[in-house]
């Protein structure tokens, strides 16, 4: 995967929201120059940090990008690649998405993206948040769905390597069964516990703050990607039943055990 030489990229970033802007920081770093383009006004942020903002898609297309990195929401990535006039496109160009989910970015792209640009699809499993002291032993998973400029799509990944992530190639549909019994299943945990509104108590166990923290963490994030890891991932709906399924078993136990416990004192007087 590594390349000895990798080259220096023009990275063009879609939507410079909070994710977008905590990749580009560490992009920059490395020397890498970075145009982008949002439905907000970004001028000013970037102007502080070097970087080129275009309002106008036509204009950031022109601008002979090496890299367009999708940092859209799950939800609007389709609206945004509708938008997008391609064939202002002037070079081979390597379209890689970020998104929490992985075959609804792969099937868009393959569907709606000539034969000639390259296709990485990557989820990078850390944030702002988690990512804050930087990325060293962070895992970073990504799928090669259609590489034919092998040197760039090195280059690319190097940018984790060389931060230290944990590299990790998967295929999209292992990476949506894993995230939906993982990823998806701490959001449902922490969505549910934030609607029965569990706060601190003066005895809090060391298991109950780490439940307190999953739920503030969890409701910071918006309902938008919850719903997005739901339903852009064919394999949630069955680990949300299997969460029910569980959660029903494990009150039928506790019930059963009180019925017998009751049982046996009435036998006893």
């Amino acid at each position: 995967m590594s390349s000895s030489n990798p080259q220096t990229l023009k990275i063009g970033i879609v939507g410079f929201g909070t994710f977008g802007q905590f990749l580009a920081k560490t992009i920059i770093k490395q020397g890498h120059t970075i145009t982008t383009t949002s439905r907000s006004d970004y001028s000013n942020l970037c102007l502080q940090m070097g970087i080129q903002f275009f309002r106008d898609i036509n204009a950031f297309l022109d601008a002979e990008n090496d890299v367009i990195l999708l940092c859209t929401s799950i939800l609007s990535l389709e609206e945004v690649m509708r938008s997008m006039p391609l064939t202002r496109l002037k070079r081979p160009t390597l379209f890689v998405d970020v998104l929490s989910v992985k075959e609804h970015p792969r099937e868009l792209l393959l569907r709606m993206l000539p034969g000639e640009l390259d296709i990485l699809c990557t989820h990078p499993m850390f944030g702002p948040v988690s990512g804050k002291d930087g990325w060293k032993d962070l895992t970073f998973m990504y799928d090669k769905v259609r590489i034919q400029d092998e040197a760039k799509c090195s280059s690319f990944l190097q940018i984790f390597e060389t931060e230290g992530c944990r590299m990790v190639e998967m295929s999209c549909e292992e990476h949506d069964k894993a995230a939906a019994r993982s990823q998806f299943i701490t959001h449902t945990i922490g969505r549910a516990l934030g609607k029965m509104d569990i706060k601190s108590t003066p005895i809090d166990t060391k298991g109950f703050q780490t439940l307190v923290q999953l739920k503030e963490t969890t409701m910071k994030c918006s309902f938008d990607l919850y719903n997005g890891l739901f339903t852009h991932n064919r394999f949630a709906i069955q680990e949300l039943e299997n969460l029910e399924h569980a959660l029903f078993k494990v009150k039928e136990m506790l019930v059963q055990r009180m019925k017998e416990e009751q049982g046996q004192e009435k036998s006893e007087s």
